[in-house]
């Protein structure tokens, strides 16, 4: 494959080159077609913080837990009711008979006094941002990926970022040009070829010393992203801080309704004062989501933690978490 000799060619004038993807579904194609065993081994493909199932902070999953234990009505996506919280998951407060709505389009909420636990990336932010327009409460788990960036950037050493594709077609190629964090950026599709293109791009950057971004899905993504999305998203929501699972509070990486009578956190803020947060000491998730540790390395994957019976956030998502596509396809990250 042409892509794939250029790569190496262009690799093998550098020394490690660490580049990571901070998109889940960029993690299930590497692993998926083994885009790892096909680059030199001293390019290293790092998987972050990409996935919004993954990344929500235990205490978020716990209140939502305690304010449906305590009579709230819960609508949320599908992988958010098997998240393990503290002592429970959703889906066992739907197994006690609390009112918990699985969903799959926002259209499936129709009662104005039903929370919807919101969570993801820019990518399903407008939908939630419908919804308040509508007058449905909101308890907001939503995550913005810049911030989070610059703190990886700030704490390990990254040589390039694989930006999110689908991100990108909402908030635009241009959002990335203002990050200025020093290091190149490569905003890729889906498929493994686009991948490659991707890395291949990436370590001629390195090579040349050039950092900036390269958008290389042109047929997805513009600079100003999607205009009417992006709107809706400002219209409705506004910038919070926000606590990352493995990674803690990072200023104004969240969203949160701009009308406080919507906003759950606020408007249950009594039911909320109790809840007792604890991560299991065993579970790596943390250090995953960071790119830190392998899913192999965590003693419960595999064993007590399986996509059937997850024990941690990682496991949950098969096409965006880290164990669970890990645990999909057999192979660990690195591989």
């Amino acid at each position: 494959m042409k892509l794939v000799d250029e790569i190496a060619a262009v690799a093998s004038m550098l020394g490690e080159v660490r580049i990571m993807e901070v998109c889940g579904g960029h993690t299930n194609t590497v692993m998926q077609y083994g885009l790892r065993n096909v680059i030199p081994k001293n390019i290293k493909l790092i998987s972050g913080p990409g996935c919004p199932v993954c990344v929500t902070s235990q205490r978020d999953i716990d209140s939502v837990i305690a304010l449906a234990r305590q009579g709230v009505k819960i609508a949320t996506y599908g992988d958010m009711v098997l998240v393990p919280g503290t002592q429970a998951s959703l889906k066992d407060v739907q197994r006690e008979g609390g009112d918990v709505q699985t969903i799959y389009s926002i259209d499936q909420i129709t009662e104005q006094d039903r929370v919807f636990f919101a969570v993801g990336f820019e990518t399903t932010t407008p939908m939630t941002a419908r919804l308040l327009e509508r007058g449905v409460p909101v308890f907001s788990a939503h995550k913005v990926m810049p911030p989070v960036m610059r703190a990886l950037t700030s704490e390990m050493r990254i040589d390039g970022f694989i930006d999110p594709g689908h991100v990108s077609t909402i908030v635009g190629s241009a959002l990335w040009e203002q990050l200025d964090i020093g290091v190149p950026q490569v905003i890729a599709g889906f498929k493994p070829e686009q991948l490659l293109k991707a890395i291949l791009t990436l370590l001629r950057m390195i090579k040349d010393g050039r950092t900036g971004v390269v958008n290389e899905y042109p047929e997805v993504v513009s600079a100003e992203g999607n205009l009417l999305a992006k709107s809706l998203i400002e219209q409705q929501l506004k910038p919070a801080d926000a606590e990352w699972r493995g990674i803690g509070v990072i200023p104004n990486s969240g969203l949160v309704p701009r009308n406080e009578r919507l906003d759950a956190r606020l408007l249950y803020a009594d039911l909320l004062r109790g809840v007792q947060s604890k991560e299991d000491p065993r579970c790596k998730c943390g250090e995953i989501v960071r790119g830190l540790c392998e899913p192999k390395q965590c003693a419960l994957f595999g064993n007590e933690c399986t996509p059937e019976a997850p024990k941690g956030a990682c496991m949950v998502s098969g096409s965006e978490g880290a164990c669970a596509i890990a645990y999909k396809y057999g192979r660990s990250l690195s591989e």
